[in-house]
């Protein structure tokens, strides 16, 4: 057995011998093969760095193909044999440990990168050759007699050695002479290919200037022209050719002759577009990939007036269980088979699927007619879905999310089209999957803005964009001011003051709603701090308590005690001027672990108030075992107090709990409070304290102070 090359270097050198035992033979040069291999070295160096790059850089695969042809690499089986060997054995050798599927991507990228390499300096070391053959021709019209024989000489030994094909012809087009290299690229004698006419070389793929040049040339307006154009051999078979043709005179300047140079390219053409499929189709599924579909997204939204498209964007869903399961090889192979009926579903004249990555599928239609044509473009996806698919014995059920966008061609670009149907995808996923949704345009701004918002939280709390406002806690006997709610706002750069319903769950998602939390609750408590200090002390006020929110995130952190207690000691409040609210939704089934927290903090002091009660479908007894002391009752139980008469109902709804909180030596504090007749109510009900606008909105600090020294002093 052979052991494995140890380091980067010896499998650097053990690709370039592979390559180069591989190309040796089909090479021109005097070198020894290890002579070779020595040259190939640095090729293969610029190949491993471009393959590691953390850009991808084609200049350093056309490099190395011009590199070939300096090497007298110059046969094609040369670079057909050169791409063979990067292919199998260059992310082998050095690759190192990146993701296999990005660095054969790139391999693929640099093979074409080296074929058009190899073709640019093959293609001017044919030019100078073709330069010469010209310099040689023209010499042989303007030699003297004395020198003509000798010129006539080397003409023919340039004409007949060169690698190219030569023909020339009178200016009717009738063929004079041809040389073997042209012979040989038609497959016909020289007596056939001088019976032919060149006007009768016509082909569907001609360049539309192609035969205006040629007229051009033989009546004298042009002296030479340069196309790319293709003939038909006797066999059927394509010919492919770099043509230049030049116009030659006589010598007294007269039109005489025309000299056709062609560079056989079939086999150049056919690799450019093996490689082209390659790197725009997807390896596993044959479909189009994220490349190709952009090209044709771009090219239908840059239609013309009148023109509109269709785009479903598929999600399949669950598929991530499928791998985690059976496997990535199982995976691989539901992907196969969702490609073959997707693209079943997309054969109408306009229509195409693509795969953009692991297991999101786009189809798209274009047209005059997309409104009606995408909605059944989606169904007939959904309908192929429908059929369980085999892998392994397995009868796997395959469902997907769809993101139909749809609309006239020329008012967005493809990078707005495709967001736009990956948000309304997500939105069918939200929805619960199988099903496709419409493109909203409020909805993807929402989601936008969303998107943008999650992505400025963790700057703004370093930026100190957040702040509080306090919102009074009154007491309903005798109407005295006993602390405030901290309300924490966002003050964005864009879009202003934002509430806390547009950030909170944000925060919550990313995590970061627990170093905000501890933001929020040190600013509370250094605030309840000041307001005892500037009015004397708690005598003059009463003793004002600060509520703080706990999120169900800073419930489970394990620092929350700690950070508390750190809190209060640093500001030298103590802990009974603390309440922490907790919403009643976060407490259900709550157990022992997640409990023990707020039962050390009750301990300790510190209130713990039971926010949104009656929203959470709790059981009642449960209140019993939790470490609360207060119970905040839900603004929906008090809104029809607003109102004379108010609800019967809710007012014996609102007359048990109190009477159950007092029971249970809880007291009872009550949210929304907007009117006078309210607040009545409420306290012949016998609720304890109470917040609203009636009282007062959430504002600066100075405000509590103010309302609190009225208060005070009468």
């Amino acid at each position: 057995m052979i052991a494995e090359p140890d380091g980067p270097e010896d499998r650097l050198r053990r690709f370039a011998t592979i390559w180069s035992r591989a190309v040796y033979p089909v090479t021109s040069t005097s070198s020894t093969r290890p002579q070779f291999e020595d040259q190939l070295l640095p090729l293969a160096r610029r190949l491993s760095r471009a393959l590691a790059a953390r850009s991808f850089d084609a200049e350093e695969g056309r490099a190395v193909g011009a590199g070939l042809v300096a090497a007298h690499c110059t046969d094609p089986e040369a670079l057909s044999r050169t791409l063979d060997c990067v292919d199998a054995y260059l992310v082998l050798y050095c690759g190192g440990d990146g993701d296999q599927e990005d660095l054969r991507a790139r391999c693929a990228r640099l093979q074409h990168a080296m074929a058009a390499g190899f073709a640019g300096a093959l293609r001017q070391r044919t030019l100078a050759e073709q330069e010469s053959i010209a310099q040689a021709a023209l010499q042989a019209q303007g030699v003297v007699a004395q020198a003509l024989h000798a010129t006539e000489a080397r003409f023919r030994a340039v004409f007949e050695g060169a690698a190219i094909g030569i023909g020339m012809a009178d200016l009717e087009g009738n063929i004079l002479q041809v040389n073997g290299a042209m012979l040989r690229m038609f497959g016909l004698t020289e007596q056939a290919l001088r019976s032919r006419n060149v006007r009768e070389w016509t082909h569907p793929d001609d360049a539309p200037q192609t035969w205006r040049l040629y007229d051009e040339l033989v009546s004298g307006e042009r002296e030479h022209y340069h196309v790319e154009k293709a003939f038909y051999r006797p066999d059927g078979t394509v010919l492919w050719t770099n043509l230049t043709v030049s116009l030659l005179r006589d010598p007294d300047g007269n039109p005489q002759y025309q000299l056709a140079l062609m560079e056989d390219t079939t086999e150049r053409r056919l690799l450019n577009l093996r490689l082209r499929y390659e790197a725009t189709h997807d390896a596993l599924t044959g479909l189009p990939n994220r490349t190709f579909f952009f090209e044709r997204l771009e090219k239908a939204l840059g239609a013309g007036e009148g023109q509109r498209f269709g785009l479903c964007y598929l999600d399949l869903d669950g598929f991530k269980t499928v791998n985690d399961s059976l496997g990535h090889s199982a995976g691989d192979r539901l992907l196969v088979e969702v490609a073959d009926r997707l693209q079943a579903c997309a054969t109408a004249p306009g229509e195409m699927v693509a795969r953009l990555g692991g297991d999101e599928f786009v189809a798209l239609t274009t047209g005059p007619d997309t409104q009606r044509k995408v909605d059944e473009l989606a169904a007939r996806i959904m309908n192929a879905l429908l059929a369980p698919i085999s892998v392994d014995g397995r009868e796997l059920t395959v469902r997907g999310s769809i993101g139909i966008v749809e609309g006239p061609a020329g008012e967005r670009s493809p990078a707005e089209v495709l967001r736009s149907a990956d948000i309304t995808m997500y939105r069918a996923k939200s929805a619960g999957g199988n099903r496709f949704e419409l493109a909203d345009p409020e909805a993807d701004a929402r989601a936008i803005t969303r998107h943008g918002l999650t992505t400025a939280l963790p700057t703004a709390l370093e930026r100190g964009e957040f702040f509080i406002e306090y919102q009074p806690l009154v007491h309903l006997g005798d109407g005295s001011v006993r602390g405030a709610e901290a309300l924490v706002r966002w003050l964005h750069p864009q879009h202003g003051v934002l509430g806390p319903d547009r950030f909170i769950p944000l925060a919550e998602h990313t995590g970061l709603i627990v170093p905000l939390g501890r933001w929020v609750l040190e600013e509370s408590v250094r605030q309840a701090r000041e307001w005892r200090e500037l009015h004397g002390g708690a005598e003059a006020l009463g003793p004002l308590r600060i509520n703080v929110n706990l999120s169900p995130c800073q419930l489970t952190h394990p620092g929350l005690v700690q950070d508390t207690v750190d809190i209060l000691e640093r500001a030298g409040v103590e802990p009974h001027a603390l309440c922490l609210e907790v919403t009643e939704s976060a407490l259900i089934g709550a157990d022992d672990d997640l409990l023990k927290p707020l039962r050390r903090l009750a301990e300790m002091g510190v209130d713990i108030a039971l926010d949104d009660f009656g929203t959470g479908y709790s059981n009642l007894a449960n209140l019993r075992r939790l470490p609360v002391s207060i119970l905040k009752l839900d603004r929906s139980f008090t809104q029809s107090m607003q109102q004379f008469p108010a609800d019967p109902v809710d007012l014996k709804i609102v007359e048990g709990i109190v009477s159950l909180a007092h029971s249970l030596d809880l007291a009872v504090t009550v949210e929304g409070v907007e009117t006078g007749a309210q607040a009545e109510q409420l306290r012949t009900l016998g609720c304890d304290t109470a917040q609203g606008w009636y009282y007062a909105r959430p504002g600066p600090p100075e405000r509590l102070h103010e309302l609190a020294l009225v208060d005070a002093t009468g």
